[in-house]
């Protein structure tokens, strides 16, 4: 049975400029293989000592148990601070539970149900905008995942001239900024130079100055109580329950830019992936098209009910491809895990990637298969393994938002097109900002 394309292995040993080296290019072929077998694995630079954990009761321990003892790594951060600033994405402490405070309520149940005819809107927007022929899906996935942020975010549809404007800006940035950057590898104070690529630090000056546009537009919008009732007005007139504050400018811009990166970002690299891994296994894709072609072409939130196997298919994909590939948080304290002692500033690395790759926790951890999540191992595995969108109160604020966006983008596109593989075309999946592919994912579509 064919499988999906997974990353090339590294030789063993690799000096530490061969490994700084691969890291910047593609952090996922820069890994041994043992990795998909090893319940923890440590690694030594002369900056720091890491520590990948795969061991689901330890990452239970870091993500759920006891957050706030195991903050997130500046190590990464600093490579993205130019874009997202102090978003809640990089912040700890005392300064993100104030942000999580605020932006939470915009993400409950009832507001995914109200941002729910935007979504559709954006799913009927990406049917029209595809032509049958060969389309390189990522950039369509791309497309309609910044259209969806724009609808749900500032009630505006991507072809907004400032919402195009930043679309373009991103898309810039994305292949500019390596997922690590070098300075990241010697601790340092936040004032240190991190020495962004010129063109980083232009793209995201440019980000930042279009979302300020929007935010002091909307800002006046709901001085003047015109404002559409959707999420930047809801986050942007939501109240600390502590302090009573809400953002200000400068705040509000760190975490449109980070609701942009994370629900983007990640909604395109797992839609993509899913729409090739229909191409790839077109009898799972006839069962998808046999399960939609019931469902409607204006669907209700409540239509959602019907897309159970659609629903495995996607967070099979996100299995597979987990958006975020790896995690990376530091000890404030000495630990103990697994008979090893682990030095206070240790990097605690959590990777997706090799979670849901495990070979001791999956069946088959290789292949595509959407009805495992109907087995007793698919089911542990969820439980267990399964952390597309971290876990805990970290959790990504956006995960229902996601669940929601990826099922019904795949029903509406697969029920207008077809879609097929390329013979010799199969992507090359690399870690950027995301798990994307080396060159494009390229696929033909053909009208149903």
């Amino acid at each position: 049975m064919t499988l999906p394309p997974k990353p090339a292995i590294r030789p063993q040993k690799v000096s530490l400029i061969g490994y700084v080296r691969r890291f910047r290019r593609d952090i996922l072929s820069a890994q041994p293989a043992r990795l998909y077998r090893a319940r923890m694995a440590e690694f030594r630079t002369p900056f720091f000592r890491s520590y990948l954990v795969n061991q689901p009761d330890l990452v239970r321990t870091v993500l759920i148990e006891r957050p706030m003892d195991f903050p997130k790594s500046d190590r990464v951060g600093a490579g993205l601070r130019p874009l997202l600033g102090d978003s809640v994405f990089l912040t700890n402490g005392e300064t993100w539970l104030r942000q999580r405070r605020i932006i939470d309520p915009a993400f409950e149940g009832g507001r995914l149900r109200d941002t729910f005819p935007a979504m559709v809107a954006a799913g009927h927007a990406a049917v029209n905008r595809l032509n049958e022929g060969i389309t390189e899906i990522e950039a369509e996935a791309s497309h309609a995942a910044a259209d969806v942020i724009f609808r749900t975010l500032f009630s505006i549809p991507i072809e907004d001239e400032v919402a195009a404007a930043a679309f373009t800006q991103f898309r810039a940035y994305q292949r500019s900024q390596p997922l690590l950057n070098l300075a990241a590898f010697v601790q340092g104070p936040p004032w240190m130079p991190r020495l962004h690529r010129a063109r980083t630090r232009k793209t995201a000056r440019a980000i930042r100055g279009l979302i300020l546009q929007l935010t002091e537009a909307r800002r006046a919008e709901i001085a003047a109580g015109t404002a559409p009732d959707d999420l930047a007005t809801k986050i942007m007139t939501t109240a600390d329950p502590v302090t009573g504050k809400t953002f200000d400018a400068q705040e509000m811009v760190d975490q449109v830019a980070i609701f942009f990166l994370a629900g983007h970002e990640t909604s395109a690299s797992s839609l993509a992936w899913a729409l090739y891994l229909l191409a790839l296994y077109p009898e799972i894709q006839d069962r998808v098209a046999a399960e939609v072609a019931q469902f409607p072409d204006n669907p209700d939130f409540a239509d959602l009910k019907k897309l159970s196997f659609v629903r495995d298919v996607f967070r099979e994909a996100l299995r597979l491809y987990p958006p975020v590939p790896m995690m990376v948080r530091e000890t404030t304290k000495k630990e103990r895990f697994r008979d090893r002692d682990i030095e206070k500033g240790a990097q605690i690395v959590l990777s997706p990637w090799h979670l849901h790759r495990h070979e001791r926790i999956w069946d088959r951890p290789d292949a595509f298969d959407p009805d495992r999540f109907q087995t007793e191992n698919g089911r542990s595995g969820l439980r267990e393994a399964f952390i597309p969108f971290s876990e805990g109160p970290r959790v990504c604020s956006g995960a229902g938002f996601a669940m929601v966006e990826g099922p019904l983008f795949i029903a509406m596109l697969v029920k207008a097109f077809r879609f097929e593989r390329l013979e010799g075309c199969d992507p090359v999946p690399v870690a950027h900002l995301t798990v994307r592919s080396k060159d494009g994912i390229w696929l033909r579509l053909r009208p149903r």
